[in-house]
């Protein structure tokens, strides 16, 4: 189910992407300026597959981050040191546990710091997780389409930065036009 939903997403903003697309193009043929037509058209293929292959990648990486989820231990009512603090009475949770009410300073202190250090391993745990999606063969190879299409153009004496930026503006604007409509 969850991949048909991805799908038709997918679908949905394909469609907004090429209809916008569909429009620039119809501009630069009517307004015979083919030189416009060229850059923008390179500029939105490759940020079409940047785009696209960034979503997929992240998508990937949620989904292998769901898959090693322990459900038992995020279920578990074990209050960790924050809560404890935060409400020493367990007034919020349902089950009656007398623990501790007070903590000094320096008790407070301690579970601050150790608190900060779980904080920081799991940021350097997340940026291990994220690197995967980050260097993702797609997306290297929707940058390296762009590059290449950049010096394709330069070096042919076409290249023209006006349209060149618009063709890579057009997936941003579709995917802010289907914010709106899209709800």
């Amino acid at each position: 189910m969850e991949i048909k939903q991805t799908k038709m997403m997918i679908k949905k903003f394909a469609k907004l992407f090429f209809i916008i697309d569909f429009g620039v193009v119809l501009f630069c043929i009517l307004s015979n300026n083919y030189l416009w037509l060229i850059n923008t058209q390179v500029a939105f293929i490759s940020s079409l597959f940047i785009s696209l292959a960034t979503f997929l990648s992240y998508k990937r990486n949620v989904a292998k981050r769901l898959e090693n989820i322990d459900y038992d231990a995020t279920l578990s009512n074990d209050r960790d040191e924050i809560d404890k603090i935060d409400d020493p009475y367990d007034l919020y949770s349902e089950d009656e546990i007398n623990e501790k009410t007070e903590f000094s300073a320096k008790e407070i202190k301690d579970i601050i710091k150790e608190e900060k250090s779980k904080i920081k391993q799991n940021s350097i745990k997340n940026t291990i997780y994220t690197t995967t999606s980050f260097i993702s063969i797609y997306r290297v190879v929707g940058y390296a389409l762009l590059v290449f299409g950049f010096f394709s153009l330069s070096n042919n004496g076409i290249f023209s930065a006006m349209p060149y930026l618009a063709g890579l503006f057009i997936v941003p604007l579709s995917m802010l036009c289907a914010k709106f409509i899209l709800k």
